[in-house]
């Protein structure tokens, strides 16, 4: 009997739920409830496969969250970044300015305390605070998306309550700049062989010598 009763609660509700799809989707824009914000995503991964731009990426995105802190922690209910974040994201922003020719996404992230919606836009505020403070360290905003964020659905640690751990913005490497002037197809050879000569620049023209030795050319 009781079993009965929670089957047809369950009916219930899952009618009440469809009802209230039916009622926005006649009342707001055509395939507003089928839209979660994914579409179009199938075609941008086959075109980055094709082209080859998508195992670039994925080294790339890597070697990011190999070398910085790619997460920062927010305080309960804020968008305000403290020194702690400050300073991981000028260590991020160094590491962007490596790069010229790739691009960067923020997503944002919150811990299930509060309604999703509120949580959601609390995610993305979260998200655009850290995309304002890397254009103050010299980093393109044309280079850095606040994304959707992904409010309290993808949480680090399961739990109801207050988790400061969840309540963090992730940044990843999305992709290459099309228009940069050095980018050919957003080929990622370009990035390694600029570092490679690089790292066969002397690190200083100076030499130590013995004083009995002829010091030739050399510089101030």
């Amino acid at each position: 009997m009781k079993l009965l009763i929670a089957t047809a609660g369950l009916v219930a509700l899952s009618a009440c739920s469809q009802q209230g799809q039916v009622y926005r989707s006649y009342f707001s824009e055509a395939g507003s409830v089928l839209d979660g914000g994914n579409f179009g995503n199938a075609n941008m991964n086959n075109h980055l496969v094709m082209t080859g731009q998508r195992s670039y990426v994925e080294n790339l995105s890597n070697r990011f969250s190999n070398e910085v802190l790619s997460t920062v922690n927010f305080a309960f209910n804020s968008a305000r970044l403290d020194a702690t974040a400050q300073t991981t994201l000028r260590e991020q922003a160094r590491w962007i300015r490596q790069f010229p020719e790739v691009r960067f996404r923020v997503y944002g992230h919150t811990d299930a305390v509060g309604s999703n919606a509120y949580n959601k836009r609390l995610g993305l505020r979260r998200a655009q605070t850290v995309v304002s403070y890397l254009t103050t360290q010299g980093i393109s905003r044309s280079r850095l998306e606040a994304v959707v964020s992904f409010g309290e659905t993808q949480p680090l640690i399961v739990t109801q309550g207050r988790e400061r751990r969840n309540r963090r913005t992730v940044t990843d490497v999305s992709g290459f700049v099309g228009t940069h002037p050095i980018v050919m197809d957003g080929k990622y050879a370009q990035v390694v062989y600029r570092e490679y000569v690089d790292s066969a620049k002397p690190a200083t023209d100076l030499s130590i010598v013995k004083d009995d030795e002829t010091v030739v050319g050399g510089g101030e």
